[in-house]
């Protein structure tokens, strides 16, 4: 097995994708909208991909977090708040931003186990700041880290229910950014005692199963290389300070804030510590070359995917969806209104 996790390039495997990735077996697959057309597609999709490795508990991820990044898409999927909704109802509510954070999480994992998706790039622990930007935005949890924690817990907790993996992301914090790393590499000057804020979250939850990296430059730590990159922020801080030791991903390689080609990117970053390297986007050259450049899968690095996918049954019957969203609803009336 090899320590990635790839795209695919459209809505059934090609036999040149069928071929190597029955080869290079990688760690996981990473679904995008051109991937998913309908219900029955997507299921079939999912499937062929277990089928073609034997692993019923593949990692087939995706990013559902629900406003502007998500991936099923209304009509044929619900469509579900950003985060940015949970934190205003916290400020009326804490205990209902809570619950409807849960049954919002549930709710997506519902509609995400019926595809055959195991794991959700989700939540974004980030903590916001004023002037950051908008990257992240709507799309967090709050601006004080210890409500961000307790509804990142939620949502962790709510995808469990339905039977999903969640990632807390983007380790060790993006929400200091002051650009897009999509398109150029953000670099983060805080001191210490201002960065402590931001690592808080991630300690509350430095149980969960998964968490990704962001391709962020902290100067604090490592001067010279994002987290990503950097063995200092992955062993010193996020594995030893935060105390994370479950399944540790990079961000997608193909974002700008990364210079040089993705197959030695990919083996920077699983050099650099992270477990395993996200490469979103299904280019057949760049996949063949990551393979030729990747060392197997760590003995450690298998552990960790072995006990994420473990962490999450199937629930034999859950709540119906329907019952979930108008749970969700009720609660988020009072912002909603």
């Amino acid at each position: 097995m090899k320590p990635v996790i790839f795209g695919l390039s459209g809505e059934t495997l090609t036999p040149d994708e069928r071929a190597f990735f029955a080869e290079a077996e990688p760690a996981g697959y990473i679904l995008f909208r051109r991937n998913i057309a309908d219900k029955a597609q997507l299921h079939a999709l999912t499937d062929d991909l277990r089928a073609l490795h034997g692993r019923d508990d593949l990692l087939v991820m995706i990013d559902q977090e629900g406003g502007r990044v998500a991936r099923m898409q209304a009509p044929i999927w619900p469509s579900f708040p950003p985060g940015a909704v949970f934190d205003r109802l916290y400020d009326v509510a804490p205990s209902s931003a809570i619950a409807a954070a849960r049954a919002n999480a549930s709710a997506i994992a519902t509609t995400l186990a019926e595809g055959g998706v195991t794991v959700d790039a989700l939540p974004l622990l980030d903590v916001r700041h004023d002037g950051a930007s908008d990257i992240m935005g709507d799309r967090t949890l709050g601006a004080e880290p210890m409500r961000v924690a307790a509804l990142g817990r939620a949502v962790l907790a709510g995808l469990a229910d339905g039977g999903v993996v969640g990632i807390v992301k983007h380790m060790p914090g993006h929400g200091r950014a002051m650009v897009d790393s999509h398109h150029e590499l953000p670099v983060v000057t805080a001191d210490e005692e201002a960065l402590a804020s931001d690592l808080a979250p991630f300690q509350a939850l430095r149980n969960a199963p998964m968490g990704m990296t962001a391709h962020v430059v902290y100067t604090t730590w490592d001067a010279a290389l994002p987290a990503s990159l950097s063995p200092t922020v992955i062993d010193r801080i996020i594995r030893r300070r935060i105390g994370f030791d479950g399944l540790l991903m990079s961000d997608d390689l193909d974002m700008k804030a990364l210079k040089g080609d993705i197959p030695t990117l990919a083996a920077a970053v699983v050099a650099a510590g992270c477990d395993l390297a996200l490469n979103c986007w299904g280019r057949m050259e760049d996949m063949v070359g990551i393979a030729k450049l990747l060392p197997d899968i760590s003995e450690a690095s298998r552990e960790r995917l072995d006990r994420a996918m473990a962490s999450v049954k199937r629930p034999v019957k859950g709540p119906p969806l329907e019952e979930l969203l108008a749970t969700r609803d009720a609660l988020l009336a009072p912002v909603l209104a």
